[in-house]
């Protein structure tokens, strides 16, 4: 329902959900590493930890394109990108079909392999548009504090207190976001919002998002 109408690119997991939704889904490429490095984990097998480390391999050299890349407009890292991470892609690509048979099936570096495989398209689509990121690291980092903290928060056990802190939590998300101080967001908002007639002049909260002009000026 909250996505409905909107037919951009949006960054996600490989959840079977968005798939009903008409958009351009980039799937993230850090899900599909930490796979192989999960297959590396407790398994004393020689062969399927030696694949996993050629498949991490492949993908930090991409990683280390995107770090490269990071300061370039987006026009000019879509151009970079498909010059130089393409063929880097390519050779993934290829690496994962001649090993998919070569490794026992079920095992952690199997369903690393046909995981990556199956989500290839979504995995691929941020060499589509500058503006796209190779993974979802910027918003699983932003909920990490909120994740992290539920296992300790007494009010979080209803919608209400659910609701409550997801409003809190997404204030201070969208001013670290918006590379604003959290705290003098947050004393400006309750000193000047007490005087605002926002019920008939509702246009005022406009010049008070954590983006507007005069916050990034008073909040930095």
């Amino acid at each position: 329902a909250f996505l409905k109408g909107f037919t951009g690119y949006l960054h996600t997991d490989d959840f079977a959900g968005y798939g009903k939704l008409e958009i351009r889904q980039c799937l993230c490429m850090a899900h599909a590493r930490r796979k192989f490095v999960d297959a590396i984990k407790g398994i004393a097998d020689p062969q399927a930890n030696s694949l996993s480390q050629e498949a991490l391999d492949l993908i930090g050299a991409l990683y280390a394109k995107e770090k490269e890349f990071k300061d370039l407009s987006p026009e000019e890292r879509q151009i970079e990108r498909q010059k130089q991470e393409k063929p880097l892609l390519e050779a993934l690509f290829a690496w994962l079909e001649k090993n998919r048979d070569c490794v026992a099936i079920k095992s952690p570096i199997s369903k690393a392999i046909n995981y990556t495989l199956s989500n290839w398209e979504g995995l691929t689509r941020y060499l589509e548009d500058g503006h796209c990121s190779i993974d979802n690291n910027l918003a699983e980092n932003s909920i990490r504090p909120f994740t992290v903290g539920r296992k300790n928060w007494l009010f979080s056990d209803s919608p209400k207190g659910a609701k409550a802190s997801a409003m809190v939590y997404s204030i201070i998300e969208t001013c670290k976001a918006n590379q604003i101080d959290p705290e003098k967001y947050l004393i400006q908002v309750f000193t000047d919002f007490p005087n605002l007639d926002v019920r008939h002049h509702p246009e005022v909260v406009d010049g008070y998002m954590p983006w507007s002009t005069r916050m990034q000026e008073l909040c930095k």
